[in-house]
C-alpha cells in the first residue's frame, strides 16, 4: 500500500500537491494554504537533514576505518549509511571494529578509532538541526523539540510528525497573535489611552 501510494504521489505529485492545497484553502483561505506549504517546507528540510547527516556520519566514520586500516571498509560503510538512515548511528558499525582493533592488539589504532567514533557519533546531534533550519524557515528549538519528540514518541516516522505538527501549530498561532497590533511600550500612551476610553463611556 505504501508502495502504491508513494508511485501515485510521484506520478501526479503535482496535482495531488495542488489538490491538497485547495482543500486547505476552502477550509481555512490563505492561512490553510499557507500552513500545507509550510507542511511540505518542514517535510523536505527534515528529509534533506536526515539523508545529508547520514551520507556526513557515513562517509567520516568510512575514512576512519580506512585509516585504522580495518579490513572491508567500503562494506562498512554502506552498513553506516543504512544505519544512518534508519536512525540508529553509525556507532552499531565502528564499536565492533574498535573492539576488533583492541582484540588483535593495534591498541593505537583502536584507540583513534575510538576518539573519532566519539566525534562522528554525536555530529548529528549538530548537523541534523541546522540543516533543517537552513530548509524551513523556523526557530532552531522548534526544530529541536519536533525532531526529539517526534522521535521518541512515533518512531522514526515521528522525525517528520514532529516538526510538520509543530510547524503548522507555530505558524497559525503567530498568526492568530500577530492579527491584532503590538501594545504601546510607552505606559503614558496607554494610560492616555485608557483615559480617553473612560471619559467616552462617561
Amino acid at each position: 500500500l505504501m508502495l502504491l501510494f508513494s508511485a501515485l504521489l510521484y506520478w501526479r505529485g503535482e496535482q495531488v500537491a495542488l489538490g491538497v492545497r485547495h482543500f486547505a484553502t476552502r477550509l481555512a483561505s490563505t492561512r490553510g494554504d499557507a500552513a500545507m506549504l509550510l507542511a511540505a517546507q518542514a517535510v523536505r528540510a527534515v528529509a534533506l537533514g536526515v539523508v545529508v547527516t547520514a551520507l556526513v556520519q557515513s562517509v567520516l566514520g568510512g575514512v576512519g576505518l580506512a585509516i585504522a586500516g580495518v579490513p572491508y571498509a567500503t562494506l562498512f560503510t554502506v552498513l553506516m549509511l543504512l544505519t544512518c538512515l534508519m536512525q540508529l548511528g553509525p556507532l552499531l558499525v565502528l564499536v565492533p571494529a574498535i573492539v576488533w582493533l583492541y582484540w588483535s592488539g593495534d591498541t593505537t589504532w583502536g584507540t583513534f578509532l575510538l576518539v573519532w567514533s566519539c566525534v562522528v557519533g554525536t555530529m548529528d546531534n549538530v548537523i541534523r538541526p541546522i540543516l533543517i533550519r537552513m530548509g524551513a524557515d523556523l526557530p532552531l528549538i522548534l526544530i529541536l523539540s519536533g525532531v526529539i519528540g517526534g522521535l521518541i514518541a512515533f518512531g522514526m516516522i515521528g522525525l517528520f510528525i514532529g516538526p510538520v505538527l509543530l510547524a503548522v501549530s507555530w505558524r497559525l498561532f503567530s498568526a492568530w497573535v500577530h492579527e491584532v497590533p503590538l501594545p504601546p511600550t510607552d505606559p503614558d500612551v496607554l494610560l492616555a489611552a485608557l483615559n480617553e476610553t473612560d471619559e467616552v463611556k462617561k
